[in-house]
């Protein structure tokens, strides 16, 4: 059984305030026609479809077309909630859309109920596990304390179980949410953490053929059997070296995965991670490429540079983001910082923090005048409260 294994679509996101619905269409587009291309037998999106529980209108319309076009082509679609969408608003009709083959998986009490495709080898049964937050689900799951790893292990039970029930033979395929011990996180990604447990083990999912994972934005594979698909768009400049990809895989007769090739998705502009001085940034031949690229920009001049993001914008039209990250002069240890201001003033302090972010670069005489107001200000007003108190 060929499945086409995807998540994290973050419909209605925006990159930096630029939006990407024209973006995620064009996914969407090369979604499914890689689903006829590729006779692929069955999709799994495993979670995020939205970016956000109450996604904007246009979000909605295009996550409605690709519903239609997936039922169209006659592939059965197996989706999970995330920890980014609302269960309950991407459940609703289940039910019938689950006739037309997209089958919904987003409340926990249908974790053991699968949805069970056919081919020539026999059943396969696909387990849907929505994101479970550990302080909503515990009870409902019987976990044996709180935690992802006590809700996940609970919720696979249930998948177990049933799974013993089925005819022998019967293969098994499992999506879940979820940080997984060993996937490579990045800026993207909403924390998950619960309880102190960063990740859970992929020895929680022992007992099944394949797990189609969520969350984790770069294409990875943890196990043979156990994978996430990752985000099909960048939606930050840590993911500048991922390959947006989607897994192909090839379930065999007895389990295994026979076959797993990344299919690239379509990439609306590249990303490019820039650091130097500005006038190198701006005079440096060998960035020419990178002018069509959607740019984030370190800055590492000393003292911060006159209008940095027009002057980047008139070489790299698309920069984004600005970072400043001034090269320091100082030889002074962070940890000897603290020991510096004892015994100084206020004023002498406040002056020493000015030179420590301007990288050893102090205040002229004008500005330690109106610092020293600043502060004859403050103590006025303090007085002022102190005597006001008394009264």
């Amino acid at each position: 059984m060929r499945l086409l294994h995807t998540s994290d679509w973050h419909l209605g996101r925006s990159f930096h305030r630029v939006g990407l619905l024209d973006a995620q269409a064009a996914f969407l587009d090369h979604l499914v026609a890689t689903v006829r291309d590729r006779e692929v037998d069955a999709v799994l999106v495993a979670g995020d479809v939205y970016d956000r529980a109450v996604p904007p209108l246009p979000a909605v319309e295009l996550f409605d077309r690709a519903l239609h076009r997936l039922a169209e082509a006659g592939v059965p679609t197996v989706m999970i909630s995330g920890n980014h969408d609302s269960a309950r608003r991407l459940g609703v009709g289940a039910g019938l859309l689950g006739r037309a083959g997209i089958h919904l998986r987003t409340d926990p009490a249908g974790i053991g109920t699968p949805v069970v495709l056919a081919d020539a080898h026999g059943d396969v049964a696909l387990y849907g596990l929505p994101y479970l937050e550990p302080a909503l689900v515990r009870e409902r799951l019987g976990a044996a304390k709180p935690g992802h790893e006590a809700v996940l292990a609970a919720a696979m039970d249930r998948v177990r179980a049933d799974l013993a029930a089925r005819p022998a033979g019967t293969r098994s395929v499992v999506l879940a949410h979820a940080f997984v011990a060993g996937g490579a996180p990045s800026d993207s990604e909403r924390d998950i953490t619960v309880g102190g447990v960063a990740a859970v083990p992929t020895t929680v999912f022992d007992g099944v053929d394949y797990v189609a994972l969520g969350h984790l934005h770069g294409s990875q594979a943890l196990t043979p059997r156990v994978r996430y698909s990752g985000s099909p768009l960048a939606y930050s400049f840590s993911e500048t070296d991922h390959r947006k990809t989607m897994w192909l895989i090839d379930l065999g007769a007895d389990g295994e995965v026979a076959a797993a090739e990344r299919v690239d998705c379509p990439v609306p502009r590249p990303l490019a991670r820039l650091r130097g001085r500005l006038e190198d940034l701006l005079a440096d031949p060998a960035l020419d490429r990178h002018q069509d690229s959607w740019v984030e920009a370190t800055l590492t001049d000393a003292v911060r540079p006159h209008d940095p993001m027009a002057r980047l914008a008139e070489r790299f039209p698309h920069t984004l983001h600005l970072v400043f990250d001034p090269e320091r002069t100082d030889t002074e240890s962070l940890a000897s910082y603290a020991q510096r201001l004892r015994g100084r003033s206020d004023q002498q302090i406040a002056e020493d923090f000015v030179s420590h972010v301007r990288a050893g670069g102090g205040l002229d005489a004008a500005e330690r005048n109106v610092l020293h107001g600043a502060f004859d200000d403050v103590r006025v007003d303090a007085a002022a409260t102190e005597r006001e108190g008394g009264r």
